[in-house]
């Protein structure tokens, strides 16, 4: 429905002008367009969380803030004209008033993708481009026997993900570009994770079970304004959703356990400026911001990506 209203009562043409773009900080983008061409996307986000979101949605001061630095990478590869291969690095270091650091910088989670543009684009016609995402996430982050809670970066089960993405290009009154995407994301896990004592499930000393991450995904869209050919504009809007995790085992004091979470969802804002020197090299800055929801974190995210294809 709001996309629908954006783009009502605007004139749209198909684009006629070159464009160059980084990509929007949250959207997810297709599958290169040449076979060879290898693109790499670090991301470095500062995480600073403000307050928390209720179960009935109001927001709640939160002392004290947990936070976090980390560097994202993004890596593709054309395999074809029309199939890509992707994977994501992340390294972060956490820290929280009375909680302790992390024990040096810690390596998350592992996903890796395969992408399939399975309908070209005709912006004469209207027709979008169409690309579909399926890969695994191997579970790489640390998330049992932690020393603390901040070294916690992982699930410790191997979560399955797919993805189905749109992306059109049109002109604005003025030769301005404006480019659309629009993304559902949708994941589960394969497998549980074997848990002993503190784990990122919520555990403590002298449990030992198992654990299953929740349902979860992302829909939204973004929008990329052309100033020029070198400055875009650009924003983010996206649902985030999940289910509760589910744990199972014994606590210290022998316990039974068997307990799911509460499922939580957010609503985040991604506003940014993207700077390009060609069309091969980028650099993109905002923030993203986590303003409704409820069991979850209201946050404050700034970043900054640099984009390079080779």
């Amino acid at each position: 429905m709001l996309v629908g209203s954006v783009f009502t009562h605007l004139p749209l043409r198909p684009v006629q002008a070159a464009q160059w773009y980084t990509g929007s900080l949250v959207s997810p983008s297709g599958a290169k367009s040449h076979a060879g061409d290898l693109g790499v996307e670090p991301y470095y986000t500062y995480s600073q969380p403000v307050g928390s979101f209720a179960s009935n949605g109001t927001s709640h001061p939160l002392h004290p803030r947990q936070q976090s630095f980390s560097n994202s990478t993004l890596w593709k590869y054309g395999i074809t004209d029309d199939i890509s291969i992707q994977a994501h690095t992340v390294v972060s270091y956490g820290w929280k008033h009375a909680a302790g650091h992390s024990h040096g910088p810690q390596f998350g989670d592992f996903p890796v993708d395969f992408i399939w543009r399975f309908l070209h684009p005709d912006p004469r016609r209207f027709i979008p481009d169409l690309n579909l995402f399926a890969g695994v996430v191997m579970p790489t982050g640390a998330y049992s026997r932690l020393r603390t809670a901040q070294d916690g970066t992982g699930t410790g089960a191997y979560v399955f993900r797919m993805a189905i993405t749109s992306q059109s290009t049109y002109t604005l009154p003025g030769h301005h570009a404006l480019r659309l995407r629009v993304w559902n994301w949708w994941r589960r896990a394969l497998t549980s994770a074997r848990l002993h004592d503190a784990t990122t499930y919520g555990t403590s000393a002298g449990f030992h079970g198992t654990g299953r991450p929740g349902m979860s995904g992302q829909t939204g869209f973004s929008l990329e304004y052309g100033l020029n050919q070198r400055w875009v504009l650009a924003m983010d809007l996206a649902r985030d959703w999940g289910n509760g995790s589910h744990v199972k085992g014994w606590n210290a004091a022998g316990i039974r356990i068997n307990k799911i979470s509460a499922a939580s969802t957010d609503w985040q804002i991604a506003p940014a400026v993207e700077y390009n020197w060609n069309p091969r090299w980028g650099i993109i800055a905002g923030a993203a911001v986590y303003y409704a929801g409820h069991n979850t974190g209201i946050k404050v995210a700034p970043q900054f990506a640099v984009n390079a294809v080779f």
